[in-house]
């Protein structure tokens, strides 16, 4: 083919269809280069307006919108939606705030929310915001799955609560027996009255408010502590990190910087909600991003594994959010659902301006699918935007402009400043601004260790510029420093960006991976299957069982899939595929939806192990010798 030849069939491929217009700002940094090495990049755009507190925040939305609906939830058995308004969630947080004081409750301490989301769930937090003392949702999981209650009793060791609530004591009455054999004075407080001992949440939020809720809700400012959240826990026990009011109100603020038009007064955002308030990204950037718009969660009781991504279908006929946003994971589960049903993709895409994910990166494959069903039901793509942060910095970066890429970190929050920091072979993330916490709960320890000499966090991620000569293209996601591994020849392997790639390439066959070989001749990789392609392989009247048609598949998409993926660090040996789904209670899934490569490696070291074995053991596929 001459170039010639080339042009001409360059221009003769059809163009893709148009993204939906993304309200938001497109990309302005500043960059500068030092003689370390090290980079510094900061957005242009400066960060728009935010409120003193979320405290402030709820009761200027309740005082402008009084009978408008800000949660719902369903009734048990996915009955109908109940509801509460932010004028009735004003009364109940105020009467809630009132009964904190009267029982001498300061900011010295505070109240630890053991169960999951919920309109009780959300009126104890803004309760707590109210009176000015931290709230600490910690994961259900520590209290309903954990056989030890190690985590649980760890979290409350860290800040030490006076108060305890639960939706159900009857649930959680294990967990309670666990917390008062540490801490005899706690007062528990349940949703539904049940639980030996406990106090009716109706009791609090029945309270009549004086003026000193008033007094209270004026003392707090950007340096009071709103709530304590936890870590993953998975180098070590969960760490405890204090939310201000200021750091929640700088990540409302460099939002509104990135604001390209108004927003609609007549329009009031619906959203749907499965992500759990124990972390950061729905516990307060979710949370508080809705409070701001003023407009109305549907609270989701599924979650995107097997079994429990039914009940979000289900609700996703019903609520067509304007925006969508998830896990990784969870987008390609739902690509699935709507590839088979026209009626949810229908649905889906009625009122949605953009989806966001973060956490993990989503593969290439599940992003044509989505924009292949986008553009099927609306003759546009969709735009798919990331932000990523921790829990000890709240979103820092994000992809705010329409993109053909997946992986990107984004660029800066206005009002953050990023550090790019040679380590190794990548460039370390390090990041100051309003949005960072000054550290860890009562441990100057880990404080220490976690701030460089210039206070920057250090994320102990990696990423790099898409374009060095342009940064104006974001930032791509290069794995965590800590996950990452060399084989026996000294090669790196980049565990962050292989993942995606290989769930791509079986894709829609496999749910998720995990990447072995340190130390190793090859890479090895474990497979957890999808249930789609489990239910396809299992239609299929071919020969042999449904697992033996999926390493079949699987053999023959990473053999095409080694054959353009260059050297060692990018070509997988063997394999396995994991019958046993990710284990919540082992920490391999976190209750967000992402996988815990370390945990998983760890407590499937007997399929490691076989993997490495001469001769290889029983369920290990050979890709290439």
């Amino acid at each position: 083919m001459t170039p010639a030849d080339g042009a001409a069939t360059a221009a003769a491929a059809p163009a893709k269809p148009a993204f939906k217009p993304l309200p938001q700002k497109g990309p302005d940094v500043s960059v500068e280069r030092r003689a370390d090495g090290s980079v510094l990049i900061w957005s242009n755009h400066a960060p728009g307006e935010g409120p003193r507190s979320i405290a402030h925040l709820l009761k200027d939305k309740a005082q402008a919108h009084p009978d408008r609906p800000w949660m719902k939830q369903r009734e048990p058995g996915h009955g109908p939606w109940r509801q509460i308004t932010y004028g009735e969630a004003l009364k109940a947080a105020e009467g809630i705030a009132q009964w904190l004081l009267d029982h001498g409750l300061t900011g010295a301490d505070s109240v630890m929310v053991l169960s999951s989301n919920s309109i009780e769930h959300a009126l104890v937090t803004v309760g707590c915001y109210t009176a000015g003392v931290p709230v600490a949702p910690i994961s259900p999981a520590y209290s309903l799955i954990s056989s030890d209650h190690g985590k649980l009793k760890h979290c409350a060791a860290v800040v030490k609560p006076r108060v305890v609530f639960a939706q159900s004591g009857d649930m959680f009455q294990n967990a309670f027996n666990t917390l008062k054999a540490a801490m005899p004075n706690l007062v528990f407080v349940t949703a539904d009255g049940t639980g030996e001992g406990a106090i009716p949440l109706s009791d609090l939020t029945g309270t009549t408010s004086t003026a000193a809720v008033e007094v209270a809700r004026e003392t707090l400012g950007h340096a009071t502590v709103a709530k304590y959240l936890f870590t993953s826990g998975s180098t070590g026990m969960p760490k405890g990190v204090p939310q201000t009011f200021g750091m929640m109100a700088a990540t409302i603020a460099g939002g509104e910087g990135l604001r390209a038009e108004d927003a609609d007064p007549d329009v009031i955002p619906q959203s749907l909600e499965w992500m759990p308030w124990s972390h950061i990204s729905a516990g307060n950037i979710g949370f508080n991003g809705v409070l701001w718009s003023g407009g109305t969660v549907h609270l989701d009781e599924g979650k995107p594994i097997p079994g429990m991504f039914d009940t979000t279908i289900k609700n996703l006929y019903e609520v067509s959010p304007i925006v969508f946003g998830s896990a990784p994971i969870a987008f390609g589960m739902l690509a699935e659902a709507m590839e088979r049903d026209p009626v949810l993709r229908a649905s889906f895409f009625k009122n949605l301006r953009y989806m966001g994910y973060g956490g993990a990166t989503l593969s290439n494959d599940v992003n044509d699918r989505l924009q292949a069903l986008a553009v099927a039901e609306t003759g546009h793509r969709i735009p798919l935007t990331t932000m990523y942060g921790a829990t000890e910095t709240q979103g820092v970066t994000v992809t705010h402009w329409a993109t053909e890429r997946v992986g990107l970190v984004g660029l800066p929050v206005p009002g953050v400043t990023i550090k790019l920091v040679p380590n190794g072979t990548k460039m370390e993330v390090r990041v100051k601004g309003p949005t960072v916490t000054t550290g860890y709960h009562d441990d100057p320890e880990k404080t220490a260790a976690a701030f460089d000499e210039e206070g920057f966090y250090k994320l102990g991620d990696a990423a790099k510029f898409v374009d060095d000569n342009d940064p104006s293209q974001g930032m791509i996601f290069d794995g965590r420093v800590t996950e990452d591994f060399k084989l026996d020849s000294g090669t790196w392997v980049s565990v962050g960006t292989l993942r995606p790639d290989l769930v791509g390439a079986a894709s829609p066959y496999v749910m998720d991976a995990v990447i072995a070989g340190q130390d190793k001749p090859f890479i090895g990789a474990l497979f957890w299957p999808s249930m789609a392609g489990m239910q396809a392989l299992a239609a299929d009247s071919g020969p042999g069982t449904p697992i033996e048609k999926l390493a079949a598949i699987i053999r023959e998409r990473l053999a095409a899939f080694n054959a353009t993926a260059g050297g060692s660090s990018r070509r997988v040996g063997k394999f396995v595929i994991m019958t046993e789904p990710p284990s919540i209670d082992a920490g391999e899934i976190t209750d967000k939806g992402y996988v815990n490569q370390r945990a998983t490696l760890e407590r499937r070291d007997a399929l490691v192990q076989a993997l490495y074995a001469t001769p290889a053991g029983d369920g290990v596929i050979t890709v290439q010798d």
